[in-house]
Order: C-alpha cells, then structure tokens, then sequence
C-alpha cells in the first residue's frame, strides 16, 4: 500500500482520519514516556547528559523502527492479527479510534505520576477491550495470539531479571583485577553504547506495534478485520512512525528518568552497563521470535537484577512495589477503559 493510496482511503473515511490522527497521538506519547527507560541507567550514572542522551535515544530509535522492521516484522504481524473488530468496518473504525483515546489517557496519566507504564501493554489492552466491546463478547480476541503476549509478559520480567543479575555477576567477575580507573572510564563509555542500543531495540519493538494498528485501520476500512497481515510494512509507514517516536523522545522525559535510573536503584557505572546488556539481549530475543514484550519492564527488571546481584538492599522495594502496582493495573485498567471509551463512542458516533 503507498501513502497515496492510504491518503485516499482517509479522505474517503473520516473515522480512519480520526483513527490515524489517534495513533500518531499514541505513538508520540509512546516516545515521550516510554523510549526514556531506554536511557535511564546512563544518565542516572552521568555517562551523558539528559539532553544529549534524549537525542541519542530519538536518533536510535528512527533507525531501529527503520532497520528491525526490514529484517523481521513478526511483531508487528502478532499485534495485528491478535483482535478481530467484526465485519462492521464503521463500528470496527469507531472501536480502534476508541482504543487508541483510551491508551492516550493512561499514559499521559502515568507520565504525569512519573511511572513508567508499559504502552506496550497499554496498546495490547486498550484495543482487546475494544474488540470486547464492539463484538459484545470475548470472541474479539484471538486465543493464539494472546497466548504469545502472555508468554511475553513473563518473558520480559523474569529473563530481565535473571540476565540483570547474571550480567553483573560476570562483568564483577571479569573486571575484578583491572585497574579500578580505567575500568570506570571503560564502563562510562559503554554505557552510552548501550543506552543506544536499549534506545534501538525500544523503537524495533514498539515501532512495529503502532505500525500493526495503523494497517489494521486501513484494513478495517475495506471491511476486512477478519484477515492475516504478513510481511513487511510499507516503507514510508517505518519512516513516519520512526519519526513522530522520535519526536516524542526528544520532547522530554525526566520524569520516567528520574523514577527508573534515580530512585529505583543506585546505580555504578559497571551495573549500568550490565543493566543496558542484559535488556538489550533479551528485546532482540523477544523481536527475533515475534514476541511483543515491553521495554518498560523488560529495563526495570534488569536493573533491579542487577541491583539485586551487589545487595538486595540496593534496591528501593517501595519504588519496585509502585511500579509492579502499575504493571498489574494496566491489563485490566487499560482494557476497562478501552472498552468504556468504546462503548461511548459507538453511542456517539454510530
């Protein structure tokens, strides 16, 4: 599909219009509040600066949408195929503008509390209480593809855990007789490396999810929800994405910063640099299988293994509880309000 045919389609259908516009919305947001856990631990342990590191994450993650998504795009294929919106395109397009709404409210919520929630999880949530709503029933959701996100969702925390704190283990391991200053600068120096590449895998993993929704809606708008989408997204579609990510990235970020790299664990540079390893090894596993995890939890569990693997007194357990708190809350809440954004707006707009 070419950006000339999808520009027809939205001028030929308002509520698709409405639906990208929403998405576009998402996604920025997505970059505003998700993409600076890729950063967190390298600022937290002056490697760099907030501004430069926030740039380096909006550049890193332009390229990994760009470049993850030509080599594999079965992430983007689970996300799309994991709802099916019914045979009514309208109501379909009405329920995914709906969605999309409800993912923007919590995560703005979430940046405002300075909590970083998942918009992965958030996105699978908001568009599964959707389907609910507009099929009246849970046959809108595909058992198969779920199961995958499950499988995700313990994936991302306990092998980001269990790397985290294997990663640091050995880097304590290997390093133990080096010289003390040089390995400093070393670790300083490869944080930012890593930082790069957590900020490369973020926009492979996330990048291709919002890609998903966007061939969804123009799916949805020639009345076939019920199809597969395999291959690989249209090339000015990983451009645009990339870049309204990138865009959300540079706005800011601090806060999640500060929550995730600052509060949760104090970090050195040596277990900054395993954290940025171990989360960076686990996304490529997760994007290579087609298994969409988050890359929220995904860097807060590996820093909090590596925390764990100094002194489990390293790690500040109220801060984790808040955020395990979220992580839970978000399936249902998210979901809840997808479903009751949904319902309203099939109310209004039918």
């Amino acid at each position: 599909m070419s950006i000339i045919e999808f520009l027809n389609q939205m001028l030929e259908s308002p509520m698709l219009f409405i639906s990208t516009v929403l998405t576009l919305g998402v996604v920025l947001v997505n970059g505003w509040t998700d993409a600076p856990n890729a950063i967190a631990t390298c600022v937290s342990t002056r490697a760099i600066r907030v501004k430069p590191a926030i740039i380096m994450a909006a550049v890193f993650n332009f390229f990994g949408v760009l470049i993850m998504t030509m080599i594999n795009a079965s992430v983007a294929t689970t996300i799309y195929n994991m709802v099916d919106f019914g045979n009514d395109s309208q109501a379909a397009l009405i329920a995914l503008c709906a969605a999309m709404a409800a993912i923007v409210i919590w995560a703005t919520a979430a940046w405002y509390f300075g909590i970083p929630t998942s918009e992965s999880h958030a996105l699978i949530a908001g568009i599964s209480g959707a389907a609910i709503a507009v099929q009246n029933g849970f046959s809108g959701l595909r058992s198969a593809e779920w199961i995958k996100v499950l499988i995700g969702i313990v994936f991302s925390t306990v092998l980001g855990f269990i790397l985290g704190y294997i990663t640091s283990k050995i880097t304590v391991l290997v390093f133990r007789n080096k010289n003390r200053m040089k390995c400093e600068h070393f670790f300083t120096k490869s944080q930012v490396a890593g930082g790069a590449a957590m900020a490369f895998m973020h926009g492979a993993q996330d990048g291709q999810k919002f890609m998903a929704i966007f061939l969804l809606g123009a799916a949805l708008v020639q009345g076939t929800s019920t199809g597969s989408f395999e291959g690989t997204p249209p090339f000015w579609l990983m451009v645009l994405v990339s870049l309204v990510m990138g865009l959300g990235t540079s706005i800011g970020g601090y806060r999640i910063i500060k929550s995730v790299g600052m509060d949760m664990v104090k970090l050195k540079p040596y277990q900054g640099f395993s954290a940025d390893f171990a989360a960076t090894l686990c996304l490529l596993l997760s994007s290579v299988t087609g298994t969409p995890v988050s890359t929220t939890h995904t860097k807060t569990t590996a820093i909090m293994g590596v925390g764990a693997a100094r002194r489990i007194s390293n790690v500040n357990w109220s801060v984790v509880k808040d955020l395990v708190l979220t992580w839970v809350f978000t399936f249902p809440g998210c979901g809840l309000l997808g479903y009751l954004m949904a319902e309203l707006f099939l109310l209004l707009f039918r």
